[in-house]
């Protein structure tokens, strides 16, 4: 009788939590949250288990996955296409994880498409299964359709948002939504300055550096990167004395990459691991359009946005679906403000680019309007401990679903 109360009194103190992520930005956010997880787990007396899709650094935090979804990702219709047999037998493989494993917490983290198809698949073979999604899809920047957006909230009991705007969107839509601030916060909150930065990379105090961060996917190597390189050797022409850094997010990208660096000429140095070191010694960045415009603004330099796609799906977006987008960039989407310039498909000129590059380089009034737009923006991205308050909130929501269903058995069945 004491063995089996002991056994109850320790599952009841143990959670099962599984995390649904992909590409680069998905498996560090993960990474985050289930190192917050595991703080607060450990504050509450938890027992926690964490399981999912995502990628070494969620495996390095603590997580079992069940596939890397990493190499998984792509912005736009035609880009999607080489990805679809992958994410099908990923979502068959979690599809079966699920039917053998109980869980106490599904946690969709941004990667919409596969994500929807999982929560569907939970809607109608668990339905009590508890959900919660953490930063949901964009759909309030760029919804395709009405559809999209009521199954996002229907698939989650919880949603907690990382805009305001985000939040405002999702309840509107009649979601549970909570706030907390923005996570890049407490990653950036012990980030290397300036100077520090620059001894870490050996680099002089006074030469101008300019840090590209040209790709996180392989179509962005094919469609992003030559117009950087482009901007930069035009720069390098001007500029001879200025030194150019290209952080590696995937390793599986720097043959490529290194290759379009030699075919352009430009003197540029490969920086393997963290770009934040990379990021804090720049004059400026040129920059894709991603979740690093927002590192970029928290570290303090001035930033140019860029992106493009395959042109057939710009044109079907435009033309067809006749997408209309006033900013793509975080950093403008966060205060819905042009803080930082964006250079978007047809408009993403290199001598457009350049021009602007060079201005923010060198003209000292364009830099410091931009870093007052800067403070306003860290500002509204909250306080530090935004990783604990959410998973405070996650924990909290887990444990009490998992007490109704335990004091109403017919809630699990």
């Amino acid at each position: 009788m004491i063995v089996a109360q002991h056994e109850a009194a320790a599952a009841d103190k143990a959670l099962h939590i599984f995390i649904s992520t992909g590409e680069v930005s998905g498996d560090l956010q993960g990474s985050y949250l289930i190192q917050a997880l595991r703080r607060q787990a450990q504050t509450l007396g938890l027992s926690l288990r964490v399981s999912g899709l995502g990628g070494p650094r969620m495996i390095a935090a603590g997580a079992n996955l069940v596939g890397d979804t990493t190499p998984i990702g792509s912005v736009g219709i035609l880009e999607a296409l080489p990805y679809l047999l992958p994410n099908w037998k990923i979502q068959r493989r979690v599809q079966r994880f699920f039917q053998q494993e109980a869980i106490d917490l599904t946690i969709f983290l941004d990667y919409m498409g596969p994500n929807l198809g999982l929560g569907t698949f939970l809607l109608d073979r668990f339905p009590d299964l508890p959900t919660a999604y953490y930063i949901a899809p964009q759909q309030w920047v760029w919804a395709f359709s009405e559809k999209d957006t009521e199954q996002v909230v229907r698939i989650a009991d919880q949603m907690v948002a990382v805009f305001p705007q985000e939040a405002k969107f999702y309840r509107d839509y009649g979601a549970k939504v909570s706030y907390f601030g923005h996570p890049l916060v407490d990653k950036l909150a012990q980030s290397p300055n300036r100077l520090a930065a620059r001894q870490h990379l050996g680099l002089s105090e006074t030469a101008p550096v300019i840090t590209l961060l040209p790709a996180s996917r392989q179509q962005e190597v094919k469609y992003v990167l030559p117009l950087l390189l482009a901007v930069a050797e035009k720069i390098q022409a001007t500029q001879p004395t200025v030194e150019f850094l290209v952080p590696i997010s995937m390793g599986k990208l720097r043959p490529a990459i290194e290759t379009a660096i030699a075919r352009s000429g430009v003197k540029a140095r490969l920086i393997e691991g963290d770009s934040l070191p990379a990021i804090a010694a720049a004059d400026l960045v040129l920059n894709k359009s991603g979740t690093a415009n927002l590192e970029v603004a928290l570290l303090n330099v001035p930033q140019v946005v860029v992106y493009r796609l395959n042109p057939i799906t710009a044109r079907i977006g435009y033309y067809l679906l006749r997408l209309r987008i006033e900013y793509v960039s975080p950093v403008n989407l966060f205060l819905n403000q042009a803080i930082v310039p964006e250079f978007i498909q047809w408009e993403a000129t290199v001598e457009d680019v350049t021009a602007t590059a060079l201005k923010l380089l060198t003209d000292t009034a364009a830099r410091q309007t931009m870093l007052d737009s800067y403070a306003e923006l860290r500002a509204a991205m909250g306080k530090p401990g935004v990783c604990d308050r959410v998973a405070s909130h996650l924990l909290e929501f887990a444990l009490k679903q998992k007490h109704l269903g335990a004091a109403n058995p017919s809630l699990a069945d």
